[in-house]
């Protein structure tokens, strides 16, 4: 099955960028495997793919060592507190939602020096949802540059999770905003090469507006499997 669905969100993204004049490999498949264990992982793995995104950091972590014989690359797309960034800094390579110096500054400090630096992306609220995380999008410009300086990290770019859109049209605006905030950044000096925007509903919206990298978890491992 996972196979199959690898194929067919493949096969999504190809024809997204051929109607919007893009290369398909301008954007990352990044596959989220929370709550789905190793050998799931496993199987998308023998398809193919190579970066997954976890959004619950204790799991994560033990799901990594169970694989540590494989060559992945793993994405924290979860909220970080406090008291799990030394996990992130020491295990992920990639957090993709950063919204804080503070956590930044943890990151940096608790990042082992034997590993590359830890690749970032400031997850950016950039429809006010009123349950989402993120800074305001006013916001942004003085984090990333905060961001920036420190030698232990690397920012990358923007992530965002938008409230659902009701059609392909407003999907596009959204994610047109998180664009524009984008350039305005790269404008201003930043060396930023990733828009982390997209899942399984929004995929070709993303993809139209510039994303480089989706994050797809249902359309690749089907319903998410929760503890009773």
């Amino acid at each position: 099955m996972i196979v199959d669905n690898l194929q067919r969100v493949r096969s999504r993204i190809v024809q997204a960028c051929s109607a919007c004049g893009r290369s398909e490999q301008e954007v990352v498949l990044l596959a989220v495997s929370k709550t789905f264990g190793a050998a799931a992982v496993r199987e998308a793995y023998a398809a193919g793919q190579t970066a997954f995104g976890e959004n619950y950091i204790q799991e994560a972590v033990e799901k990594i060592a169970a694989l540590a014989d494989l060559p992945l690359q793993w994405h924290c797309i979860g909220p970080i507190q406090s008291n799990k960034t030394r996990l992130v800094a020491q295990h992920f390579d990639w957090a993709h939602t950063v919204d804080r110096f503070k956590t930044a500054q943890r990151l940096n400090d608790q990042r082992p020096p034997e590993r590359a630096a830890l690749n970032v992306c400031i997850q950016v609220n950039i429809d006010g949802g009123p349950t989402k995380a993120g800074v305001a999008p006013t916001e942004v410009l003085a984090l990333a540059q905060q961001i920036a300086g420190l030698p232990r990290l690397r920012l990358r770019g923007l992530m965002t999770i938008p409230e659902p859109a009701a059609d392909f049209a407003a999907a596009c605006a959204v994610h047109q905003r998180t664009r524009q905030l984008f350039d305005a950044l790269q404008s201003s000096g930043l060396a930023l090469d990733t828009l982390s925007m997209g899942m399984s509903a929004d995929l070709e919206a993303a993809v139209q507006c510039g994303s480089s990298m989706v994050r797809i978890g249902s359309a690749i491992f089907g319903g998410r499997q929760y503890p009773a």
